[in-house]
């Protein structure tokens, strides 16, 4: 943003109360009862504190490492076991129905609510209201408000103990209104889909179901960490690129007991930091993760944190501790600088996809550096 006229909202034109009159009506036509929208606004006010924080998200983006340090840190394995224990008949009965490995569905439970012990006690309703009335994502957050509505409207939760963080997010495993309306389950049989208590068997089912639907595989890793050999093709690395086990066998590719990984089905190569971090052999099971929350290193957090609870090992490659993450503005100069030198990035939006990394790996080769996509401070340097 390049100045504070930008931080105006699209509908600052309207009172608050003016826009909840024309809401109603578009909530009305979409089957929200006028004694369930009466309830819900009952008492509402604009939360400048969810604008606050809407405005001012961090510029700064983590390193892959110190993102994982504090996933799969040594407390949260141990919390993470001591929920596996504590819940074992509950969390064996979701494994049971849905066919998803419970040291997964633990390790999401982990990743978004430690546990459930910081769930979030933001009013959603609210919240909701007020970033659909602020404009800048009006769409988004006006059909999250319409979902939370018609959670209302089913009874699943009162307005009251419908919480949150301020972007939406609800309950042990944090799902969205719209998620929470296509996955959620009633799976202790009391008529009520209730993510929000302090006993989080419907959380925990809910999250289970999510991942069916798109996919899981039960017993099939999320991924492998391998060892790549010398001389290998850094093109054939990246989500894009599958083949089997075994046609990266014969590349060379080993775990590291320097084996070949069995067949798993459709496999990529994945260096989230590069040449001089770990790499990893990712499955559907990785896919299926990243419907969850699509960023690297989440999938990857949630992924080896359930690997670490179910006993195995850390993971064994050192990463580029000396490096930092790239800026937002740094992103952004990155994805301009390579379309200008000719490497198409397919738009600046400082987000580092397929598109970027591919025109990064092309720049790299053009200039002596190791073809492995990553989008670092010595690429912008000599991009500059």
């Amino acid at each position: 943003m390049s100045g504070p006229e930008q931080l105006v909202p699209a509908t600052a034109n309207l009172t608050f109360g003016d826009w909840i009159a024309g809401f109603r009506m578009r909530a009305e036509a979409q089957g929200i009862r006028a004694e369930v929208m009466d309830g819900a606004f009952a008492g509402i006010e604009y939360n400048t504190s969810v604008i606050e924080k809407d405005r001012n998200q961090s510029e700064f983006s983590r390193t892959i490492w110190d993102y994982l340090d504090g996933a799969v840190s040594a407390d949260r394995i141990a919390n993470g076991r001591a929920a596996l224990a504590a819940h074992g008949d509950l969390l064996q009965r979701i494994e049971d129905a849905y066919g998803v490995d419970k040291e997964i569905v633990v390790a999401i439970w982990g990743l978004e609510s430690a546990y459930g012990t910081f769930r979030g006690n933001i009013p959603i309703i609210p919240a909701m209201a007020t970033l659909a009335f602020d404009g800048r994502r009006a769409a988004f957050f006006e059909g999250q408000l319409i979902a939370a509505l018609k959670i209302l409207q089913a009874g699943d939760v009162d307005a009251g103990h419908m919480t949150g963080s301020w972007a939406g997010a609800m309950g042990h495993t944090q799902f969205m209104p719209t998620s929470f309306l296509d996955h959620a389950v009633d799976f202790t049989g009391d008529g009520r889909r209730d993510i929000w208590s302090d006993d989080p068997a419907d959380a925990l089912a809910s999250t289970a179901a999510y991942l069916r639907h798109f996919g899981w595989q039960k017993g099939e890793p999320w991924g492998v960490e391998v060892r790549v050999p010398e001389g290998f093709d850094y093109g054939l690395t990246g989500e894009r690129v599958k083949k089997p086990a075994g046609d990266w066998a014969a590349l060379g590719i080993r775990d590291m007991e320097g084996k070949a990984v069995p067949d798993h089905g459709a496999a990529s190569i994945l260096m989230p930091a590069g040449v001089r971090g770990a790499t990893f052999m990712i499955f559907q099971n990785f896919h299926v993760i990243e419907r969850y929350n699509a960023a690297d290193a989440y999938v990857i957090g949630v992924g080896h944190l359930a690997d670490r609870i179910a006993g195995g090992p850390p993971i064994r490659a050192d990463w580029p501790r000396e490096d930092r993450a790239l800026l937002a503005a740094e992103r952004q100069e990155l994805q301009a600088k390579l379309t200008e030198a000719g490497f198409s990035t397919g738009g600046v939006d400082g987000k580092i996809g397929p598109n970027t990394i591919a025109a990064i790996r092309a720049f790299q080769r053009t200039v002596g550096l190791v073809p492995d996509g990553y989008a670092s401070v010595e690429v912008l340097g000599k991009l500059r």
